[in-house]
C-alpha cells in the first residue's frame, strides 16, 4: 500500500497531498502490494494512466485480484471480469510484479479445479501468486501437496504469509495489536518457491526487538533465491501499519551487502526535517 496518511511527517512530508504519495513511494521502494483492487475492484483506465506517469521503469505493482472475483464468486465463472481486470492493467504491462490471488478462509482442497481453470489461461506475460488460507493446505498433507504441484504445473508463485512475529507474544496493551491478531489467520510458514516469483508477506511485531529475530532466516533465503536467479517479492506490514516503512528498511538494509541489493531512497519526510 501506499496510501496511508499516518506516514505523513516520517515517510511523507508532513504537509504532502495525496497525488504526491505514489511517486514518493517509488522513489524509495522498487515495489508495492496493492490491496486497492481487492476492496475497490477493478480500476478506471484513467486511474491506472496516473499511476503509469507517476513511477520509474523499474518499479513494480502487485495488485491482489477483486475480491468479487475471489471471495464472492470464488473463481467460478470469472473469465470476464478476470479479462476485464487484466486489460485495465495494460498500461502497467511491464511494470507489473506477481498479481495475487488471496483466496478465502474456506476455500479447500475440494476448490482446486476452480484455481487450476484460472491458471490454465492466466497469460505468460504476467506473474501470478496464490494465497491460500485454508488449514488443509499448512498439513503437508494430500491437499498441500497438490495445490503444490498446481502452482509448479503453471508456474505460479506460493505466497508465503509469515506471522509468526504478530503471534509471538499476547496483545498485552500494544493498542492495535489485538485487532491484528483477530484479523490475520494464524497458520504455520511454509516456506517454497514454486516458480520465478518468491512471494513474503512477513506481518511484523509493534516491538521492534522481535522483528529481527523471525527475519534472520530470510535474509539467507531471499539471498539464495536471488542466486538462483529468482526474483523474489518482500511486503513488510505492521499490527497498524503506521511503522512499515520503517520496518521495511530496517530488514532490508542488511540485505544490500549481503545480496548485492541497491540501496533505497531517504524518506520525503526525513529529507524535509533535516532542512527545517
Amino acid at each position: 500500500m501506499w496510501a496511508n496518511p499516518d506516514w505523513r511527517g516520517s515517510f511523507y512530508a508532513p504537509h504532502s497531498g495525496r497525488e504526491h504519495w505514489l511517486e514518493d513511494y517509488s522513489g524509495v521502494f522498487p515495489a508495492v502490494e496493492g490491496n486497492t483492487t481487492f476492496y475497490s475492484g477493478t480500476p478506471r483506465p484513467e486511474t491506472v494512466a496516473g499511476w503509469a506517469m507517476q513511477i520509474p521503469e523499474h518499479f513494480r505493482f502487485c495488485f491482489k485480484l477483486p475480491q468479487q472475483l475471489t471471495h464472492v464468486q470464488r473463481l467460478q465463472d470469472i473469465e470476464a471480469g478476470l479479462d476485464d481486470f487484466l486489460t485495465a492493467l495494460a498500461p502497467l504491462h511491464g511494470r507489473l510484479g506477481p498479481l495475487m490471488i488471496q483466496l478465502p478462509r474456506d476455500f479447500g482442497h475440494a476448490e482446486l479445479p476452480a484455481l487450476r481453470r484460472v491458471l490454465e489461461r492466466w497469460p505468460s506475460e504476467i506473474p501470478c501468486a496464490v494465497e491460500v488460507r485454508h488449514s488443509e493446505f499448512f498439513h503437508k498433507g494430500e491437499a498441500e501437496r497438490d495445490f503444490n504441484r498446481l502452482l509448479i504445473t503453471y508456474g505460479a508463485n506460493r505466497v508465503m504469509l509469515d506471522v509468526r512475529p504478530l503471534f509471538s507474544t499476547g496483545p498485552g496493551t500494544l493498542p492495535g495489536l489485538l485487532k491484528a491478531q483477530a484479523e490475520k489467520p494464524k497458520l504455520p510458514l511454509h516456506v517454497i518457491s514454486t516458480g520465478d516469483f518468491p512471494l513474503v508477506r512477513f506481518i511484523g511485531h509493534l516491538d521492534k526487538s522481535v522483528n529481527g529475530r523471525y527475519f534472520a532466516d530470510w535474509r539467507e533465503r531471499l539471498g539464495l533465491w536471488i542466486k538462483q536467479g529468482k526474483t523474489p517479492f518482500l511486503f513488510v506490514h505492521t499490527a497498524d501499519n503506521r511503522g512499515a516503512p520503517e520496518l521495511a528498511r530496517q530488514l532490508y538494509d542488511p540485505l544490500i551487502k549481503s545480496a548485492g541489493l541497491a540501496e533505497l531512497g531517504t524518506f520525503a519526510g526525513e529529507r524535509q526535517n533535516r532542512l527545517l
